[in-house]
């Protein structure tokens, strides 16, 4: 999948998350677009190194401290973007969750069908 259309998903993900999650705000495309950017790049540097940090408690809890990782980043996110606000870190977690379940359905509904 292209990276284009990963990061539109994403930017589309955050919109859907934050109607649904309260103390999750989103205040438009233009904020999507860039948290989505800014999410990514966090995601994949500072988050890479803390899934290797906690890899032993990622194991003890089946995977499910990988969205406690998710929304610090969500929550790191929300500083460094205008316009992307996180009320609490429970909002953050919530909107972690549900960030990955809509961007895996999202990902399922535009999948390449050359595979």
């Amino acid at each position: 999948m292209n990276i284009l259309v990963r990061w539109l998903l994403m930017s589309l993900s955050l919109l859907i998350v934050s109607y649904v999650v309260p103390g999750f705000f989103v205040t438009g495309i233009a904020a999507a677009l860039i948290a989505a950017a800014v999410f990514g790049f966090l995601n994949a540097t500072l988050g890479l190194v803390l899934k290797i940090l906690t890899f032993p408690f990622t194991i003890l809890t089946f995977g499910l401290f990988w969205f406690v990782i998710n929304a610090v980043i969500l929550e790191i996110t929300s500083t460094l973007v205008p316009g992307f606000f996180i009320r609490s870190f429970l909002a953050a977690l919530i909107g972690a969750i549900l960030l990955t379940l809509v961007d895996i359905g999202l990902k399922a509904l535009v999948r390449d069908e050359r595979r």
